[in-house]
């Protein structure tokens, strides 16, 4: 698998583990750049991952993961588009993404987010994809988009449903509240805390551990435990795009982005 460096993302491979490193300023924001690139990874990745043991996907932004979508990109598009168009336009958008968490979700290699900071939005369901979520002790994790009219849209909820409580769930998706890295251990959604900043050493260490277990034993192990929801998560694409046509979700784009706070994606 060859090495690649893009505006958003980038990635290598030592050793039998691969190192997919977020980059893109302010906040790692997941936007229709960000997929594309994304994409190409996973295409290289789809081709080679049975020659490696584990992935990490980590941040190269300091106290941030990923803050999520790209919401001033949408909310572009929603201006210059009907309804009808952002309807078809946005499903188009959500399908690739799935997709692509998909691809990561299934993949036979041991995947882990080493997670630093903000965690929230589309780098939650990122995170999410993975069979294993290092966090370091700064790390907070949410799911802020009823408070845009809107649901999860990167499989969000029946990933988060797969992994954790009904209880939980209910308060991350219904609140919009954040979980800090402790709460999340206790919860059994991470399975590491670590120092601040230590997260991708750790995830390295893991990493490194997962190398010496025996590939095919690997595999057959991780179809045990770890199901895909695939009907919720085609569910989950129809009620997004269905809300994201609506006023009400425009009008939260529109403060979203004209909000002058400087990290408006914060609680």
């Amino acid at each position: 698998m060859q090495s690649l460096r893009s505006g958003a993302l980038s990635w290598e491979r030592n050793n039998g583990v691969i190192e997919l490193a977020l980059h893109r300023p302010p906040a790692n924001e997941i936007g229709p750049a960000t997929l594309a690139e994304l994409e190409k990874f996973v295409a290289a990745f789809e081709s080679t991952s049975w020659n490696a043991s584990a992935l990490i996907i980590y941040s190269q932004i300091d106290s941030v993961f990923s803050a999520g979508g790209n919401l001033r990109e949408l909310y572009s598009y929603a201006q210059r588009t009907t309804p009808d168009q952002r309807a078809s336009g946005i499903r188009v958008l959500i399908e690739l993404s799935h997709r692509l968490f998909n691809a990561i979700d299934t993949a036979p290699v041991v995947t882990i987010a080493a997670v630093n900071g903000i965690c929230f939005g589309g780098g939650f369901e990122l995170a999410l994809t993975s069979d294993l979520i290092i966090a370091d002790k700064l790390a907070r994790f949410c799911f802020p988009e009823l408070r845009l009219g809107l649901i999860p849209g990167g499989g969000g909820i029946p990933r988060l449903k797969r992994d954790l409580g009904n209880g939980m769930v209910r308060d991350l998706i219904l609140t919009g509240r954040s979980m800090n890295a402790d709460r999340a251990f206790s919860a059994g959604l991470v399975s590491q805390v670590t120092a601040p900043g230590e997260a991708l050493t750790v995830a390295r260490l893991t990493a490194a551990q997962i190398t010496k277990v025996d590939a095919a034993a690997r595999i057959a192990a991780k179809k045990f435990i770890k199901t895909i929801p695939h009907d919720e998560l085609r569910h989950e694409i129809d009620v997004f795009c269905e809300l994201f046509s609506r006023p009400a979700v425009i009008d939260g784009l529109r403060k979203f982005v004209e909000s002058t706070n400087a990290m408006p994606y914060l609680p």
